[in-house]
């Protein structure tokens, strides 16, 4: 599991500071408590030409190794893949810092996120049995919209 030093393990500061809510050593029982969390990230920006972006989005892929999916077109991409996270706050944190971390090494386009969503392993195989999760995902990949 990666650990987010800026994080603070997803505890508000109140309960960080007070010896009360004192943090259990790190171990086992911490590695167990650890879920899944489906992301999906939207960014957006400006035009960049289509093999460039689905290069790039493949470069990612191959930085991180849990991308399931991305689409994309010449001014935005989507792109669903599992974290491992103690917490939802952990999970975002991690989704909302992917796309700056590996701007340069997989030389993804200067967009923006624009969007994420972070659901439970539970509450997105849910949506999937009743039909309303999102659209069905092209095979594991990088595909244009």
């Amino acid at each position: 599991m990666r650990r987010l030093a800026s994080v603070e393990g997803g505890r508000p500061a109140r309960e960080r500071d007070n010896p009360a809510h004192a943090e259990r050593p790190r171990g086992d029982t911490e590695e167990r408590s650890s879920r899944l969390w489906h992301i999906t990230l939207s960014v957006a920006g400006r035009t960049v030409p289509l093999p460039d972006v689905r290069r790039a989005l493949e470069r990612l892929a191959a930085d991180h190794p849990f991308l399931l999916t991305s689409r994309y077109a010449e001014d935005h991409a989507e792109i669903r893949y599992w974290e491992e996270a103690r917490d939802l706050h952990d999970a975002a944190a991690l989704a909302l810092r992917l796309w700056g971390e590996h701007r340069r090494t997989a030389q993804l386009p200067a967009w923006e996120i624009v969007g994420l969503e972070v659901v439970g392993r539970d509450t997105y195989q849910q949506r999937i049995s009743e039909g309303y999760g999102p659209p069905p995902a092209h095979p594991v990949g990088v595909h244009p919209f």
